[in-house]
């Protein structure tokens, strides 16, 4: 006769994020110590690190913190199953992640990992708590924006599921004005998904590839030589409302361009970072 029961399971999912079997061996093997258990879990799982090393992590969450309403910070927590990613358990170590991320101030996943936390690098703990998880578990990356006035938004794609989506806005004044405009731009980018913030920040191959298409194609569907070149540049116009911010047409107007927005609002904006899980 088992020494635990149904809520003893439950507990344990809750603390560990494990599969029911593998709560329900460890609980056998541990003689229904929940504590032993939850050693044996995670022996298991670092056990079974290295067969994991080549399983896809499209599924976690993104996590983000404003500091003083002028520095936003945020990281992407990936894992391999939806069922992980909304876990406690996972929740809890993508904490862990950004708080390490705002005391380290590191600009990338790989310095961020190599940043001791209670003694020991980050990579370890994310290794550890995949191997309870019983999943592999990646820092994809993080993101650390600055500006007088900072906003961060995070939303879910799902409502089972923690946020997927999150945007760090950074404008150059302060107030009211400046708050609204960098939190409805930012709810803005996470549905937009712009690449770049100005057409200066693209790059100029780019540009002339999309310049030849657009000429080229232009010139196959017989348009007259003398038009070629506004009709070039209006396609190019087009193609930066597609991926530069201040073009896009408003989400909330599309009557005006995010880059009115900002100039109704007397700011300018100075950077912004948009994480999406697994793309």
């Amino acid at each position: 006769m088992a020494n635990y029961t149904a809520a003893d399971i439950k507990a344990l999912r809750e603390r560990t994020g494990a599969g029911m079997m593998d709560v329900k061996k460890a609980l056998d093997e541990a003689n229904g110590d929940a504590d032993k258990a939850m050693e044996l879990i995670r022996i298991k799982g670092l056990k079974g690190a290295t067969k994991r090393e080549g399983r896809s992590t499209a599924e976690g969450l993104v996590a983000a913190k404003v500091l003083d309403g002028t520095v936003g910070v945020m990281i992407e927590l990936n894992c391999e199953t939806d069922f992980v990613a909304k876990s406690a358990k996972f929740i809890e170590l993508a904490d862990r992640v950004l708080a390490a991320a705002i005391e380290s101030g590191a600009a990338d996943a790989e310095a961020l990992l190599a940043y001791e936390v209670d003694g020991k690098p980050l990579s370890e703990i994310v290794v550890e708590e995949g191997a309870v998880l019983g999943e592999k578990v990646v820092v994809r990356r993080v993101a650390r924006v600055e500006g007088k006035t900072v906003d961060a938004y995070l939303h879910k794609t799902s409502k089972d599921l923690p946020a997927q989506v999150g945007v760090l806005f950074a404008v150059d004044g302060e107030g009211d004005a400046a708050f609204e405009a960098a939190h409805d731009v930012a709810v803005h980018t996470a549905a937009y998904a712009p690449t770049y913030l100005t057409r200066d920040e693209v790059p100029a191959d780019i540009v002339e590839n999309e310049r030849r298409i657009a000429d080229e194609t232009a010139r196959a569907e017989g348009k007259p030589e003398a038009a070629l070149p506004k009709i070039v540049e209006g396609r190019l116009t087009g193609f930066f409302k597609e991926i530069v911010l201040l073009d896009q047409p408003f989400a909330k107007d599309a009557k005006k361009t995010v880059g009115k927005v900002f100039e109704e609002a007397g700011v300018s904006p100075v950077a912004f970072a948009r994480f999406r899980v697994g793309a």
